[in-house]
C-alpha cells in the first residue's frame, strides 16, 4: 500500500457498502465548525457516503461531494435519495479538485488526507483546497494523529512525537472475515501544521480532538 490515487480507489471500492453502513453520523467537529456559517457552494472532499455532504446542504444552496471511489459515490447517491438532499456527485482526486479558482464558500475535508501520499501530494491537495476557495470561504481539514488511543502504548512506527508522523497500514475487516489493508500517514501534531504552513492556506484555529488533527483554515492573502 503506497497511498496513490488508484489503490485507494479500488480499496474503497472493495469496502465501500460495508463501510458506509458504518458511517451513520456527521462528525460533532464538523457540526461545530458549520454551525451558523452559510454559504453558496459547498464542497465535501472524499465524502464518504454523504454523511456531511448532507450536513452541507444544510448551509449551502448548492453542495459538492467528492470522492476517488466510484462505490463509495453510489453508497452516498444513495444516501441523498433516501434522506431527500441534493448534491452533485464527482468522482476525483483530492489533490487536483476538478472546480475553478475561488468558487468554494464551505468546505469539509476530514478523514481523507491522511490516505494520500507522499507528502509532496498531501501538500499540493491543501494548495487545491486554497485554490477553490473563495475570498471570503473557509474549510475544516482532519488527518488521523499520533496522538490517537490506537498509538498510545508508544508503538509509532518510526514517530519521535511532536513532529513526525509515520505511514502504515489499517485493516478494513468485511464480514466473512476478509480483511483489506488501508494505507494512512499518521500525523503528528507538529508536523500537521507544519504541512499546512507549507501549503497555501492559513491556519485560523489547529487543534487536536478524538484522536484527529483539525484545522479551520481559509485561503492565504483572502
Amino acid at each position: 500500500m503506497d497511498g496513490d490515487t488508484g489503490e485507494a480507489a479500488r480499496t474503497y471500492d472493495r469496502i465501500a457498502e460495508h463501510f458506509a453502513a458504518t458511517r451513520e453520523y456527521a462528525w460533532p467537529e464538523v457540526e461545530t465548525f458549520l454551525d451558523e456559517r452559510r454559504g453558496a457552494v459547498a464542497l465535501d472532499v472524499g465524502c464518504g457516503n454523504g454523511r456531511h455532504t448532507e450536513l452541507l446542504a444544510d448551509h449551502a444552496e448548492t453542495v459538492v461531494g467528492l470522492d476517488v471511489s466510484r462505490g463509495l459515490l453510489s453508497e452516498a447517491g444513495a444516501r441523498a435519495d433516501d434522506h431527500g438532499f441534493d448534491a452533485a456527485l464527482l468522482q476525483g482526486d483530492a489533490a487536483s479538485l476538478p472546480l475553478k479558482r475561488d468558487t468554494v464558500d464551505l468546505a469539509v475535508y476530514v478523514a481523507t488526507l491522511h490516505h494520500l501520499a507522499p507528502r509532496s501530494r498531501r501538500v499540493a491537495s491543501l494548495d487545491e483546497l486554497a485554490r477553490v476557495l473563495s475570498p471570503k470561504g473557509r474549510a475544516v481539514v482532519s488527518a488521523w494523529s499520533t496522538v490517537h488511543d490506537r498509538f498510545a502504548d508508544g508503538e509509532t512506527d518510526g514517530s519521535d512525537g511532536e513532529d513526525t508522523g509515520f505511514d502504515t497500514t489499517v485493516d478494513w475487516t468485511l464480514p466473512g472475515g476478509e480483511t483489506v489493508p488501508r494505507f494512512y500517514h499518521i500525523y503528528a501534531p507538529g508536523e500537521f501544521r507544519a504541512d499546512l504552513d507549507a501549503s497555501s492556506l492559513m491556519p485560523l484555529d489547529v487543534f487536536v480532538s478524538s484522536g484527529n488533527c483539525y484545522a479551520v483554515v481559509r485561503a492565504e492573502g483572502d
